[in-house]
């Protein structure tokens, strides 16, 4: 039995913080300790009392830093490491310009490798332990991101991405193949170690409708698994979708006939959502994913939380890396707040590290496995230091409050504020 003792201020939040002052939102312990046994938590809380059913366990010593549950990203793209930072387009054209291009090489069994390879290395050195992502509609291009997890023992979510029309012939299927692809992979991969799988419909554009028949298909078949898609990000996506299915009253009731709502289903940005498709939303509880610095980087709009929230969406937020620009959930909570100020809205930041955590653990039905610090919970732990940088430390010497802390380590971290990261108990941030 591998047994650890982790030492430092402990963070974790039992609920949706209802402001910044919610004390009983979370569980905070000062000087704190979170003990695990092969790959579990086994008890959190005050130190001494944890520490005296350590036994045996190694003891390591992080009291000048706070743990965490590891941060969860809702949604990303592994074929877009190379496309990160591409300048001077919006959607449409930045897709044509810059990532199915990039997505081509996914046939390339080296190549989708070695992207794999740096993309987890880049999860776990901003302290992301669990993501969700979309492959390239290259079965290998998702061997390789499971694989890849697989040897790291990580929590993963993702799939072959399917559409067969309006791209390059180079990262396009066909719907037979598009479904028998997805079969193989779900047997291969879906329960296997820690990855999950998630049936993958770039987008409506997309596919077409014998396409969208076979991801029903798919859906009703594997109900266990996830969807995920995009929906809203652009005005112009919308126009283009309504015109390939003009008997659809809305976009998400293109999704809608074909069955693909529900608790697992995962709705990539959500920006220009009309008041019925939000309802819709909200009744099938199908999750709109937040992905702000993607949407400010392409010019898509503004995300509204609290009209979302309102009509009872899920939310969970996410980098959307090629589109975002950092891998790290402290940079996209940073964007995340300048969105809703600039709508005259407010982010607290328990409410912050309450998303990248319980949240989006909870948006992903998966709760009971991650996103707390709570005993029989996977031990996915990340460790930060708000005093990384010169500048966080002098920040820091003003802050009083573990809410200011918080917010010192949303506004001005980054991968430098992760001290360690833990997967399933084993020390995993790349050098």
């Amino acid at each position: 039995m591998t047994s650890r003792l982790l030492h430092g201020r402990v963070l974790s939040f039992k609920s949706r913080p209802k402001s910044a002052n919610d004390q009983a939102s979370y569980d905070y312990y000062p000087d704190g300790g979170v003990l695990i046994h092969d790959g579990l938590i086994a008890a959190t809380g005050d130190y001494a009392p944890v520490s005296a059913r350590a036994g045996t366990a190694e003891v390591i010593d992080h009291r000048d830093h706070l743990i965490l549950p590891g941060l969860i990203d809702a949604h990303n793209h592994l074929p877009q490491m190379q496309v990160i930072g591409s300048y001077g387009a919006q959607l449409l054209d930045w897709l044509n310009t810059y990532t199915f291009p990039a997505e081509a090489r996914f046939s390339e069994p080296d190549h989708s490798a070695r992207i794999a390879s740096a993309y987890f290395d880049e999860m776990l050195r901003n302290g992301t332990t669990t993501a969700v992502a979309f492959c390239s509609a290259h079965k290998i291009s998702a061997d390789a991101y499971f694989a890849e997890a697989e040897r790291r023992n990580m929590r993963m979510i993702g799939g072959k991405v399917l559409m067969d029309r309006n791209a390059p012939d180079g990262v396009l299927d066909t719907p037979q193949q598009g479904y028998d692809d997805s079969k193989a992979l779900i047997a291969e991969w879906h329960g296997r170690g820690r990855g999950l799988y998630a049936i993958s419909p770039r987008f409506a554009i997309t596919s077409t409708p014998a396409q969208m028949e076979m991801t029903q298909a798919l859906f009703a078949e594997y109900p266990d698994c996830y969807m995920q898609t995009h929906l809203s990000e652009n005005k112009q996506e919308i126009a283009l979708a309504l015109e390939l299915y003009p008997q659809a009253q809305d976009y998400l009731a293109i999704y809608e006939h074909y069955g693909l709502l529900g608790g697992k289903s995962l709705f990539g940005h959500c920006i220009h959502l009309s008041g019925r498709e939000r309802s819709a939303m909200a009744e099938t509880g199908s999750v709109a994913v937040f992905c702000p610095t993607s949407n400010l980087f392409i010019g898509s709009g503004l995300f509204n939380e609290h009209v979302t929230r309102t009509h009872g969406v899920p939310i969970a937020v996410a980098t959307d890396i090629g589109g975002g620009t950092s891998c790290s959930m402290l940079r996209t909570m940073d964007e995340a707040y300048k969105v809703l100020q600039l709508q005259n809205q407010t982010l607290n930041p328990l409410m912050s590290f309450y998303l990248m955590t319980r949240g989006n653990a909870e948006a992903l039905s998966l709760a009971d496995r991650i996103g707390t610090l709570e005993p029989r919970s996977e031990a996915d732990i990340c460790v930060m230091d708000s005093r990384a940088t010169p500048g966080m430390a002098l920040r820091m010497e003003a802050a009083e409050t573990l809410a200011e802390e918080l917010f010192v380590l949303q506004t001005m971290g980054d991968d430098r504020s992760i001290a360690e990261v833990y997967v399933a108990g084993d020390a995993a941030k790349p050098e």
